[in-house]
């Protein structure tokens, strides 16, 4: 079990996908499909819906904060979104998405070294990966 320092709060299980540089959701995801589409992004085609998605940080424009919480609203955003440091915008997606859609996206920030394909837990302020 790693602490994490909670954002937004919530409980939620997937698969991780680190992110290898910070992630724009503005153009650099389809809402629509749940796929990163930045081209030249290192983890472009892969695919964040119902994951626990893993990246230092944000990227970009405050526009992300729409993107993210239209994903939200229609099933194709992350499960949780686990930072190595605190991003507002990403923050304020994950707001939104609650206030209008009723969508969760737990967000915490934790020095958790998650790789893609393990299995995660966030649940209150602990990170918990799956015995194999």
């Amino acid at each position: 079990m790693i602490k994490a320092k909670v954002l937004i709060r919530g409980d939620a299980d997937g698969d991780g996908l680190r992110l290898d540089e910070p992630l724009s959701f503005w153009g650099g995801v389809d809402p629509v499909t749940g796929v990163i589409v930045e081209e030249r992004h290192p983890q472009h085609g892969e695919v964040i819906t119902g994951k626990i998605l893993s990246m230092a940080h944000g990227r970009g424009s405050s526009s992300s904060s729409a993107v993210l919480a239209e994903a939200l609203r229609l099933g194709t955003g992350p499960a949780a979104i686990v930072l190595d440091q605190i991003d507002s915008i990403l923050v304020i997606g994950a707001l939104v998405a609650g206030e209008l859609y009723g969508a969760t996206c737990p967000i915490a920030v934790s020095g958790a070294e998650i790789r893609t394909g393990e299995r995660w837990t966030l649940s209150g302020e602990s990170l918990t990966k799956a015995e194999s």
